[in-house]
């Protein structure tokens, strides 16, 4: 019996395992007393104040958190990409009622993160998940799972999310839980900033994008369920953030009011 040469390769190359993926190289800078993560470019994708560990230091990252203005109690949240675990820790200490997740493709990201970012190790609230946000949001486990989801995936280039059709947000939405929340990082200046913004109000019922800040990041909040935007009682709630986190929540509500 012959057998064509090249059906003989397709068997071999179907016993293969499959090639692990290539990612660019993890890199550190300090500059007066912040630790900055690089993926071997100059674009930073993290920082930490090496005296305050578990503060938000960048201004985008701060803002992330502006889902605190709709919910207080949260019981479950999940970050998809983890850079420097910012907001990992911040929600770990932060909301000691609720259980935490980190979703990071890049296993160096993790290792790197609990040995320079202070990244405490997993335990029966903090679950750092080495696999791809894509199959995570596309997990029927995770369907309605979450009051929050924070995604910030981004690649070497640090110009535009790498996750960005409708179809991914749509996934997203079907994490949360009907009041739930998620916020996402965008860069204004950006080509993909106008196809997410399209692809996130396809996904979702609302969507209000804080001002840009300083370095041209712009943070989407995107809504399950339409909200009621009633700015004296978020006034009311963003000085009891500023009270209890320092955070600069009062800018949130200002931002929101200028987006309507």
């Amino acid at each position: 019996m012959l057998i064509k040469r090249k059906s003989i390769e397709q068997a071999e190359s179907s016993r293969r395992p499959a090639r692990k993926p290539k990612y660019a190289p993890v890199t550190l800078s300090e500059q007066d007393g912040v630790r900055y993560l690089h993926f071997g470019t100059e674009w930073v994708q993290g920082a930490m104040r090496i005296r305050k560990p578990d503060w938000p230091e960048l201004e985008y990252a701060q803002q992330m958190m502006a889902w605190m203005l709709f919910i207080e109690h949260p019981a479950a949240i999940a970050q998809l990409g983890l850079g420097t675990a910012t907001l990992t820790k911040f929600c770990y200490r932060q909301f000691p009622q609720a259980s935490v997740s980190a979703v990071e493709l890049n296993p160096s990201v993790i290792a790197i993160c609990e040995s320079m970012f202070k990244l405490p190790p997993n335990d029966e609230r903090l679950h750092v998940l080495e696999m791809d946000a894509l199959d995570f949001v596309r997990d029927p486990v995770n369907e309605g799972a979450f009051d929050v989801l924070q995604c910030d995936l981004y690649d070497a280039t640090a110009r535009g999310p790498v996750l960005d059709t409708p179809e991914f947000y749509s996934d997203c939405n079907a994490c949360l839980r009907p009041h739930g929340i998620m916020t996402v990082n965008l860069f204004g200046d950006h080509p993909s900033f106008a196809k997410n913004i399209k692809a996130m109000k396809f996904a979702f019922a609302h969507m209000i994008c804080l001002p840009e800040v300083h370095d041209g990041n712009v943070v989407a909040l995107c809504f399950r369920t339409r909200p009621v935007l009633d700015f004296e009682a978020l006034a009311v709630r963003a000085a009891q953030i500023v009270d209890t986190t320092k955070l600069p929540a009062k800018s949130w509500v200002k931002g929101m009011q200028a987006a309507q």
